[in-house]
């Protein structure tokens, strides 16, 4: 049965990547961040402008995002 097998490594990562983007925590939001290179930072920051503003996130994730967005912005000046 596929729910009673362990998660991969990649999908591990990547859940712990996004906890971490999502944690309200702007040290640890950074330090998520700048771990990935250009591209992928460019596919964050895409990610969390549609988490604020399209429909169908919640507003606890919309907090979490602009959270993150700010902690990113903040560390880059």
């Amino acid at each position: 049965m596929l729910y009673n097998r362990p998660m991969n490594e990649k999908q591990e990562a990547f859940e712990d990547l996004w906890d971490s983007l999502l944690s309200r925590y702007p040290k640890r939001i950074w330090e998520a961040f700048a771990a990935l290179d250009i591209d992928q930072q460019q596919v964050v920051l895409e990610h969390l402008e549609r988490m604020i503003h399209e429909p169908g996130w919640q507003p606890e994730q919309r907090i979490s995002a602009q959270a993150a967005l700010d902690a990113i912005t903040i560390s880059k000046e």
